[in-house]
């Protein structure tokens, strides 16, 4: 059995540590435009998302978008993009990152109701795609690859 660490260091990821939150979300830090916060991590999320409360707090410039928001039993709900937006999680990093905005309240809800903390936000398929992610639930880390 090979060590995926040492396999993946060696083809240039890195390593970003995952927080495992007590409704079993798997969360990670990150800054947009300079500014940290708490994200979720959601593969199934197409678009990353930040709550339409933090979109000063991240610097996000948004325009309203035709982007129809679903998920935690929420759907149809209007949202706004922000392009251009940098973003780094560890130290991988994106310039010109899209973001959808949206309201988060029924998510937070959520989390609340499970005692867990509250999230800036969401980190989408589109980055977990882009950095070709691999997420190691043994060892509880992400694994991202900046563009060369």
């Amino acid at each position: 059995m090979c060590n995926l660490k040492k396999v993946l260091k060696n083809k240039g990821y890195i390593k970003i540590p995952l927080i495992l939150s007590g409704t079993n979300h798997l969360e990670v830090t990150a800054s947009i435009n300079g500014v940290r916060g708490r994200f979720i991590l959601d593969t199934g999320a197409s678009n990353t998302c930040v709550g339409v409360d933090k979109a000063s707090y991240f610097k996000l410039i948004s325009k309203d978008s035709k982007i129809k928001a679903a998920g935690a039993g929420a759907t149809d709900m209007e949202t706004l993009v922000s392009a251009k937006n940098a973003i780094e999680i560890g130290s991988w990093k994106k310039e010109k990152q899209k973001i959808v905005v949206f309201d988060l309240v029924h998510v937070n809800e959520a989390l609340k109701a499970h005692e867990s903390l509250p999230v800036d936000g969401i980190i989408g398929a589109d980055i977990l795609i882009k950095s070709k992610a691999v997420i190691d639930y043994k060892s509880g880390n992400l694994f991202m690859k900046n563009k060369k």
